[in-house]
């Protein structure tokens, strides 16, 4: 058995699910966001930091896959991608502990 590659291979995939949830948690974010943005009404005027604010979600919003957003379905989604970040890092944890232990064993 190779354990360099298993331990490489627990590494990248713990990376990479780090990665994913920082992703969604991108996501999430800016989603929640557009939903706190109260559209001004027809008679009131544009307030420049709204418009700003409104621009930069939008320009966020074209990098990510689009959804229909909804406050409860972001919450939870913001929760589960925190979970799998936690659960990516105590992968890269894990293995890098591993690698400590096969160093001491070697030494």
């Amino acid at each position: 058995m190779n354990v360099t590659n298993n331990i490489n291979s627990a590494i990248i995939s713990g990376n990479l699910g780090i990665q994913r949830a920082s992703d969604g948690i991108t996501q999430n974010a800016a989603n929640l966001a557009s939903l706190s943005i109260r559209s001004p009404s027809s008679g009131e005027s544009q307030d420049v930091l709204t418009n700003a604010t409104r621009n930069q979600l939008d320009a966020i919003k074209q990098t990510l896959p689009q959804s229909s957003p909804n406050l409860t379905t972001e919450l939870v989604g913001l929760s589960i991608n925190s979970i799998n970040a936690q659960a990516s890092a105590k992968v890269v944890d894990t293995a890098n502990e591993t690698i400590g232990t096969i160093l001491d064993i070697l030494a």
